[in-house]
């Protein structure tokens, strides 16, 4: 059972959960969706909105699992195709910006933040991702979603994917970058397993260039941000300063760097970016 973040209409929350249905017709390990007994997905318990799926043993997030599980699952999400409807959220494309970095750096010096100084060191790497940016090419329905969080490993082995609420309008191949980082990092023997059993999974995408990894910058561009911001006005979301601390810090521990992105671009196609150092 789901208690969402904020209540919702039916309406809302239709499209998403056909795709996950259609995920899980198709063979997609994931839990399936549980309706009510009227068909519809959202339902009241003890005064509070929930929506329910079918029950499945995981374990902790873990971004070293086996990748071609995670390669093999997301190749097979990308076989469900169905038309994106609406537009794509700025979330997933829009940059953050020169300007608006600098006024977030600026108050975080003001404020006293730990981080600040890291958050400065890489504020120009992060406005020269940003000119990496497109638009994406290819529109579907995406999960949109696809991190440790929720590309998970099961108590039998496998993996399961779980948090479907998120998924949208999105390039395959730009969400499949996500992924590639996510569970590749530096590592290329990792990044072309994941490839591999992804290709051979019959997924449609390849990662072959900086805009590529368009929706990768732009999401955590804006976690930065959100979590940087939360830290200077705690709220529900990050009620103390602690929890938007270790937020923005798994960002700076581990930063996708031109050079890292780069490095996962020449070990999944053979190409480097230009202005990028070689193999």
């Amino acid at each position: 059972m789901k208690v969402p973040f904020h209540e919702s209409g039916e309406d809302r929350v239709r499209a998403s959960a056909r795709f996950q249905e259609a995920a899980c017709a198709a063979g997609v390990p994931a839990p399936a969706v549980r309706r009510a007994t009227d068909g519809r997905v959202l339902a009241r318990v003890g005064g509070r909105q929930v929506r329910v799926y079918e029950w499945v043993d995981l374990d902790a997030p873990d971004p070293g699992v086996d990748p071609g599980l995670v390669g093999a699952a997301v190749a097979a999400i990308h076989r469900v195709v169905i038309p994106a409807g609406g537009h794509v959220d700025p979330w997933y494309i829009a940059p953050v910006g020169a300007p608006a970095w600098d006024r977030l750096v600026e108050r975080l010096r003001q404020a006293g933040a730990p981080f600040a100084g890291r958050l400065a060191a890489l504020r120009d790497e992060l406005v020269a991702l940003e000119s990496w940016l497109e638009q994406p090419v290819t529109l579907r329905t995406c999960h949109r979603d696809l991190w440790a969080d929720n590309i998970l490993p099961t108590a039998q082995g496998g993996v399961c994917v779980i948090d479907w609420e998120n998924s949208g309008p999105a390039d395959p191949g730009q969400e499949l970058a996500c992924v590639l980082f996510e569970f590749g990092r530096s590592d290329p023997g990792r990044a072309r397993a994941l490839m591999s059993a992804y290709a051979a999974g019959s997924g449609p995408a390849t990662v072959a260039r900086p805009g590529d990894f368009s929706m990768l910058i732009a999401q955590l561009g804006h976690i930065a941000e959100i979590a940087a911001t939360d830290w200077l006005e705690p709220n529900v979301r990050n009620p103390d300063r602690a929890s938007a601390a270790a937020w923005i810090g798994e960002i700076l521990d581990e930063p996708h760097t031109r050079e890292v992105l780069g490095a996962l671009i020449h070990a999944v196609s053979g190409t480097t970016p230009p202005g990028q150092p070689g193999p």
